[in-house]
Order: structure tokens, then C-alpha cells, then sequence
């Protein structure tokens, strides 16, 4: 079962694609996009990541960080940030150990993970949960309408 809405947002540490470390505690105050995908390079993974490369000048307007994570290699990762030209930081969950922490696994398939975003609030708290495991550009467009609505609020 996923997070649920309400929950504290698991901490994590973690190197990112362009070899900066990234916390979520050091992003305490902003609101932060967490988006879990299966593979990269997969057709609609690449169409989620463009999705958010494409809105990230938004998102980060409205006081958010976006954060792409998949259990793909570091290398893999890499190569598909730079292939799609992101700005945003990504994260290889090779251990697992965030994917895990966030619930993100189906339960009867425990090594495949739900396409699921995560909003966590300026005090670190889940506050939107979004899975979509096809309709990725509904996806994108309700995990944007809810940023701008939560941007809003103090």
C-alpha cells in the first residue's frame, strides 16, 4: 500500500544524476515533486520525464523541486537525464531503499514499481498522491493543477 495523504514524507540522502547529493530535508520548505517511474527509456516514462523537464520552469516558479527516481543504474540514469535534456535532479534507487521506503512496489509484483508522484509539503508531509500507470499526461496535468493550488496556500 502506498503512502497515504497526511504521512510524514520519508527522509532520504542520495546522488543524483549530475553527482550532487540531494536530500529531502535539505529541500524542507519548498514543495517537493517526487515522481517514481519503471524504467528509463520506456515509452511512457520518457513521455512522464519530458512532461515534467517541459512544466519544470513552472513547477520551480511556484516554489517546487522536481525529483525523478527509478531503480535503474546510476550510469542508465545519467545517460537518460542527459538524453532528454533535464534540469531537474534524478536519482538512482539501484539499492532500492527510497523506492522501498516510499511504498512504491506493486505487492504481488515486488520488483516493479507503481508510476506514482508524490507532492510533499513545505513541512515535509505527503500531501498529494498520484498514480496513473498509463494515462501518464493526466497524470501530469492533475500533479501541476494540484502544485498550483498548494502554491497558493502559506
Amino acid at each position: 500500500m502506498m503512502l497515504r495523504v497526511g504521512q510524514t514524507a520519508p527522509l532520504f540522502d542520495a546522488v543524483t544524476t549530475s553527482s550532487e547529493p540531494l536530500s529531502l530535508h535539505q529541500l524542507r520548505g519548498k514543495i517537493v515533486v517526487l515522481y517514481f517511474f519503471r524504467r528509463a527509456f520506456t515509452r511512457n516514462c520518457t513521455v512522464e520525464t519530458k512532461g515534467f523537464r517541459d512544466n519544470y520552469e513552472e513547477l520551480v516558479a511556484l516554489g517546487a523541486e522536481v525529483v525523478g527516481i527509478s531503480c535503474d543504474e546510476h550510469a542508465t540514469q545519467c545517460r537518460f537525464a542527459e538524453t532528454l535534456g533535464v534540469g531537474f535532479p534524478m536519482i538512482a534507487d539501484t539499492d532500492r531503499a527510497i523506492s522501498t521506503a516510499y511504498r512504491t512496489f506493486f505487492t504481488l509484483l515486488p520488483m516493479v514499481s507503481h508510476r506514482v508522484t508524490y507532492v510533499v509539503d513545505r513541512q515535509g508531509n505527503v500531501a498529494g498522491v498520484f498514480n496513473h500507470e498509463f494515462q501518464v499526461v493526466k497524470h501530469l496535468d492533475e500533479v501541476t493543477t494540484f502544485v498550483r493550488e498548494l502554491a497558493k496556500k502559506p
